[in-house]
Protein backbone atom coordinates (compact mmCIF):
# COMPACT_ATOMS: atom_id res chain seq x y z
CA UNK A 1 0.00 0.00 0.00
CA UNK A 2 2.79 2.02 0.68
CA UNK A 3 3.99 1.85 -2.92
CA UNK A 4 0.14 2.78 -3.93
CA UNK A 5 0.46 6.16 -2.05
CA UNK A 6 3.77 6.97 -3.18
CA UNK A 7 2.40 6.36 -6.72
CA UNK A 8 -0.55 8.91 -6.19
CA UNK A 9 1.49 11.40 -4.70
CA UNK A 10 3.27 11.51 -7.84
CA UNK A 11 0.61 11.95 -9.83
CA UNK A 12 -0.15 15.44 -8.11
CA UNK A 13 3.32 16.62 -8.03
CA UNK A 14 3.03 18.61 -11.15
CA UNK A 15 -0.44 20.53 -10.54
CA UNK A 16 -2.16 21.72 -8.49
CA UNK A 17 -5.67 21.88 -10.53
CA UNK A 18 -8.22 20.00 -8.22
CA UNK A 19 -10.13 18.61 -11.69
CA UNK A 20 -7.08 17.41 -13.12
CA UNK A 21 -5.74 15.81 -9.79
CA UNK A 22 -9.08 14.18 -9.07
CA UNK A 23 -9.09 12.97 -12.59
CA UNK A 24 -5.56 10.87 -12.58
CA UNK A 25 -6.46 9.51 -8.95
CA UNK A 26 -9.81 8.22 -10.22
CA UNK A 27 -8.11 6.38 -12.96
CA UNK A 28 -4.94 5.42 -11.15
CA UNK A 29 -7.24 4.14 -8.11
CA UNK A 30 -9.51 2.24 -10.69
CA UNK A 31 -6.90 0.47 -12.54
CA UNK A 32 -4.70 -0.50 -9.34
CA UNK A 33 -7.69 -1.57 -6.50
CA UNK A 34 -9.00 -5.01 -7.19
CA UNK A 35 -12.65 -5.73 -7.67
CA UNK A 36 -13.99 -1.91 -8.41
CA UNK A 37 -16.68 -1.50 -10.59
CA UNK A 38 -17.26 2.50 -9.98
CA UNK A 39 -14.58 5.19 -8.61
CA UNK A 40 -15.02 8.89 -8.62
CA UNK A 41 -15.65 12.03 -7.11
CA UNK A 42 -18.47 13.95 -6.08
CA UNK A 43 -18.35 17.80 -5.09
CA UNK A 44 -20.45 19.19 -2.48
CA UNK A 45 -22.41 21.89 -3.32
CA UNK A 46 -25.14 23.49 -1.59
CA UNK A 47 -28.23 21.54 -2.98
CA UNK A 48 -26.02 18.10 -3.11
CA UNK A 49 -23.27 16.49 -4.73
CA UNK A 50 -22.71 17.39 -8.29
CA UNK A 51 -21.05 13.96 -9.89
CA UNK A 52 -16.90 15.05 -10.98
CA UNK A 53 -14.14 12.82 -12.07
CA UNK A 54 -14.85 9.51 -12.16
CA UNK A 55 -14.50 5.94 -13.81
CA UNK A 56 -16.63 3.08 -14.14
CA UNK A 57 -20.26 3.16 -16.27
CA UNK A 58 -22.41 6.17 -15.89
CA UNK A 59 -23.51 7.75 -12.72
CA UNK A 60 -26.15 9.46 -11.18
CA UNK A 61 -25.11 13.58 -11.65
CA UNK A 62 -26.63 14.96 -8.92
CA UNK A 63 -27.43 13.28 -5.24
CA UNK A 64 -29.44 15.02 -2.61
CA UNK A 65 -27.77 16.13 0.41
CA UNK A 66 -29.72 13.96 3.07
CA UNK A 67 -29.72 10.36 1.47
CA UNK A 68 -27.02 8.06 0.42
CA UNK A 69 -23.58 6.69 1.54
CA UNK A 70 -21.85 9.78 -0.12
CA UNK A 71 -24.07 12.51 1.89
CA UNK A 72 -23.26 10.93 5.05
CA UNK A 73 -19.80 10.56 5.10
CA UNK A 74 -19.98 14.49 3.48
CA UNK A 75 -22.31 15.35 6.51
CA UNK A 76 -20.22 13.40 9.06
CA UNK A 77 -17.18 14.64 7.41
CA UNK A 78 -16.04 11.06 8.12
CA UNK A 79 -15.33 7.92 6.30
CA UNK A 80 -17.84 5.54 5.92
CA UNK A 81 -17.31 1.88 4.74
CA UNK A 82 -20.51 -0.49 3.96
CA UNK A 83 -20.27 -3.91 3.99
CA UNK A 84 -23.92 -4.20 1.98
CA UNK A 85 -25.24 -1.24 0.22
CA UNK A 86 -28.77 -3.00 0.11
CA UNK A 87 -28.72 -2.80 3.82
CA UNK A 88 -27.38 1.31 4.43
CA UNK A 89 -30.67 3.19 5.20
CA UNK A 90 -31.38 5.57 1.80
CA UNK A 91 -28.67 4.04 -0.47
CA UNK A 92 -29.04 5.21 -3.80
CA UNK A 93 -27.99 2.58 -6.29
CA UNK A 94 -26.25 4.30 -9.68
CA UNK A 95 -25.20 0.64 -10.06
CA UNK A 96 -27.43 -2.42 -9.20
CA UNK A 97 -23.74 -4.45 -9.34
CA UNK A 98 -22.74 -2.73 -6.51
CA UNK A 99 -22.63 -4.72 -3.30
CA UNK A 100 -20.41 -2.66 -1.00
CA UNK A 101 -19.28 1.09 -0.56
CA UNK A 102 -15.96 3.18 0.62
CA UNK A 103 -16.55 7.12 0.70
CA UNK A 104 -13.85 9.59 2.32
CA UNK A 105 -14.66 13.17 2.39
CA UNK A 106 -11.65 15.36 1.08
CA UNK A 107 -11.64 18.27 3.93
CA UNK A 108 -10.10 21.83 3.01
CA UNK A 109 -9.72 24.79 5.67
CA UNK A 110 -11.77 22.05 7.76
CA UNK A 111 -14.78 21.64 5.41
CA UNK A 112 -15.76 18.80 2.61
CA UNK A 113 -15.19 19.76 -0.79
CA UNK A 114 -15.50 16.41 -2.51
CA UNK A 115 -16.24 13.23 -1.75
CA UNK A 116 -13.79 9.83 -3.17
CA UNK A 117 -16.57 7.38 -3.70
CA UNK A 118 -15.53 3.61 -4.42
CA UNK A 119 -18.15 0.88 -5.16
CA UNK A 120 -17.09 -2.82 -5.51
CA UNK A 121 -19.91 -5.98 -6.78
CA UNK A 122 -18.07 -7.81 -4.17
CA UNK A 123 -19.67 -7.39 -0.45
CA UNK A 124 -17.30 -6.34 2.69
CA UNK A 125 -14.64 -6.13 0.15
CA UNK A 126 -13.39 -2.79 1.85
CA UNK A 127 -11.04 -2.75 4.79
CA UNK A 128 -9.63 -0.94 7.42
CA UNK A 129 -6.31 -0.99 5.68
CA UNK A 130 -7.62 0.79 2.30
CA UNK A 131 -9.60 3.12 4.09
CA UNK A 132 -6.65 4.57 6.02
CA UNK A 133 -5.18 4.41 2.29
CA UNK A 134 -8.10 6.50 1.17
CA UNK A 135 -7.73 9.28 4.09
CA UNK A 136 -4.24 9.87 2.87
CA UNK A 137 -4.50 9.44 -0.78
CA UNK A 138 -7.22 12.31 -0.16
CA UNK A 139 -5.45 14.50 2.39
CA UNK A 140 -2.85 14.62 -0.22
CA UNK A 141 -5.31 15.44 -3.01
CA UNK A 142 -6.41 18.08 -0.50
CA UNK A 143 -3.04 19.67 0.26
CA UNK A 144 -2.01 19.33 -3.38
CA UNK A 145 -4.58 21.22 -4.96
CA UNK A 146 -5.90 24.91 -5.17
CA UNK A 147 -9.30 24.49 -4.43
CA UNK A 148 -10.59 28.15 -5.17
CA UNK A 149 -10.87 27.04 -8.97
CA UNK A 150 -13.83 24.88 -7.49
CA UNK A 151 -16.14 28.51 -6.54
Amino acid sequence: MEMLLRQAESLMADTRDPWANMANLSAFLFHELQDINWLGFYRVRANGLLLGPFQGRPACVHLPPDKGVCAHAAATRQTVIVDDVHAFPGHISCDARSRSELVTPVLVDNRVKVVLDIDSPVPARFTVVERLLMEKITGILADYSDWSVLT
